[in-house]
């Protein structure tokens, strides 16, 4: 009886320890599955993430592109979402870690939200200013060239009729530019980026001014001092002059918008600083401004 009473309760411990080893298989079996289906969930939202991300990018890229120079806050918040990107690519796939990314991709998507309102108004706000800053010089100069004409009867006429048929300039502006194989030019404030130096001004409407081939001297000075692109010199007189480039054009007695470009010498790069851009009538400096490239 004593026998019998062991083999029930050996049989009985055997099924116990069974039943603990198939929970603990099947438990075992069940996180195992639950971590391979949590990491494949991580992968892909890390994949979104990365995705997202490359949208915002390409939204400043097309914002940045559309200016004539470059805006600072646009540029700065790129290159962040650019180092958001790299540091993503090496991260842990872990909610903590996907997390943190997440919300510095939202922070980043209502900054970008403000910054391409605001680049928008400005947009609109510069083109409207530069159109009403290109009829006044128009208008001035015209009124000029007129006026000018009125004090033929006042001096010496031959003296008065030469000043006064002289080609003059406006709206001169200089700026670097990033030039893509596809011939596109994007504007950049950017010294390093800088391709080529772009100069554009308008030689102002003159009906005093003879028409047919004219040219004007372009000068370019570096921050170091130093004369960009040809640095030829041309005498006048007594006045030598170093220049950059020779604009020539065929003039009709209207206005004329004219773009000239200066790269830099063999592989070298632009100096970062200021930069002054003159125009002159053979001696006669005749137009001046300035840009910096950072």
């Amino acid at each position: 009886m004593s026998g019998t009473s062991n083999n029930i309760g050996l049989k009985v411990g055997l099924g116990i320890l069974l039943a603990l080893f198939l929970g603990t298989g099947f438990y075992a079996s069940k996180l195992y599955s639950e971590k391979k289906e949590t990491e494949a969930t991580l992968v892909k939202e890390k994949k979104q993430v990365m995705n997202d991300l490359n949208v915002m990018a390409k939204q400043y890229d097309s914002a940045i592109g559309e200016n004539e120079i470059a805006n600072g806050k646009l540029v700065e918040a790129r290159e962040r979402i650019q180092g958001l990107m790299d540091s993503l690519k090496v991260s842990q796939n872990s909610v903590g870690s996907l997390w943190r990314y997440k919300k510095k991709y939202l922070a980043l998507q209502e900054e970008m939200d403000v910054l391409l309102e605001e680049n928008d108004r400005l947009k609109v706000e510069n083109e409207l200013l530069a159109t009403t800053l290109d009829s006044t010089q128009i208008q001035l100069a015209e009124r000029s060239a007129f006026t000018d004409s009125l004090l033929v009867q006042n001096t010496e006429l031959a003296d008065v009729v030469k000043d006064a048929g002289a080609l003059q300039t406006i709206g001169l502006k200089g700026f670097g530019v990033i030039e893509r194989s596809s011939g596109k030019l994007i504007p950049t404030e950017r010294a390093r980026r800088s391709d080529k130096i772009r100069v554009c001004y308008t030689v102002a409407k003159n009906a005093l001014a003879d028409a047919g081939d004219k040219e004007l001297y372009v000068q370019i000075i570096d921050p170091q001092d130093n004369v960009l692109g040809a640095n030829n010199q041309v005498e006048f007189e007594e006045q030598v002059l170093n220049y950059s480039l020779i604009s020539r054009f065929n003039y009709e007695n209207r206005n004329l918008n004219i773009c000239e470009f200066v790269a830099p010498a063999g592989d070298e790069k632009f100096e970062k600083g200021r930069y002054v851009v003159n125009v002159f009538n053979e001696s006669e400096l005749i137009s001046t401004s300035e840009f910096t490239l950072r």
